[in-house]
């Protein structure tokens, strides 16, 4: 028997214009039959296509939902965001896992309003100035808020490359960049990758495919995330010293201060008088 054969060298010779064309008919007829009415679908305001971005990441769409809507009503405009304390801002992230991305969205958005004037377009073109903010999603922004001829590729998008063009898993994210871009429809970016989310999120996904992310979501249950989390419920309540902490922490208490030092270093949390606490 032949072994399938797989290609890790992305050329305009091994993928033909005519095979991307048939890829990108079936991707869009899949997305006119199935497209999800997602809210921030409903926007070209940059500040919230960001904020459903950085939301989105390794959360569900549906829980997202909730919480993006609560967001925007109590903050419309990356000011008002800017303005708020970082007590509110965890208050309002409690449920979504990974409290570090509401940190970072928080210093996003002061970054955003004393840097750029507010301007959260000018703030992606230098993203790397931008906590939380990587290539993926200031492409994303871009393209979901101004139909930009960009292109950005997630776990999503790289699985349907690999299934639909018989890629090796091991191709690099340069090579899946630079299909990205032979297979993006000029014009029409921010339709295409809605669609490319929709086909991948809810046909060709992880278990029919088989096709594993490049990193995967470690265990919450019992993980020093968890521990983390616990810690700012804690915290968010009132200032507390680290033997008050082990009283609640019984069970962890030799993760605990390692934990602690970790976020301290991370400026999530300062010790003031033995005494910890949020980092306002």
């Amino acid at each position: 028997m032949c072994a399938r054969r797989v290609s890790s060298k992305i050329t305009s010779k091994n993928i033909s214009r005519e095979k991307i064309q048939r890829f990108q008919k079936k991707v869009f007829s899949f997305y006119e039959k199935n497209r999800r009415e997602l809210p921030w679908r409903n926007t070209t305001e940059s500040y919230k296509i960001l904020l459903s971005e950085l939301m989105l990441q390794q959360t569900q769409v549906n829980r997202v939902i909730l919480y993006y809507e609560k967001w925007i009503d109590k903050w419309p405009t990356v000011k008002a965001l800017a303005s708020a304390s970082l007590t509110e801002i965890l208050h309002m992230w409690i449920g979504l896992g990974y409290n570090t991305r509401a940190i970072n969205l928080h210093k996003a958005a002061r970054k955003i309003v004393t840097d750029f004037g507010g301007d959260v377009l000018e703030a992606m073109n230098q993203y790397q100035e931008i906590p939380g903010v990587g290539r993926y999603t200031s492409q994303a922004v871009q393209i979901f808020s101004t139909n930009a001829d960009l292109v950005t590729v997630d776990t999503n998008i790289r699985r349907i490359f690999i299934k639909e063009f018989n890629l090796s898993e091991k191709i690099t994210d340069k090579e899946l960049w630079i299909l990205a871009e032979k297979c993006l429809p000029k014009g029409k970016s921010r339709c295409w990758h809605n669609a490319l989310m929709d086909y991948g999120a809810l046909h060709l996904t992880a278990h029919k495919t088989g096709i594993k992310p490049k990193t995967q979501q470690s265990r919450f249950e019992g993980s020093n995330r968890q521990i983390r989390a616990n810690i700012l419920r804690c915290l968010l309540k009132e200032k507390m010293s680290l033997s008050e902490l082990e009283k609640i922490f019984v069970k962890e208490q030799k993760r605990l201060r390692p934990i602690l030092d970790k976020m301290v270093t991370e400026k999530i949390i300062i010790k003031e008088n033995n005494f910890y606490q949020l980092n306002e």
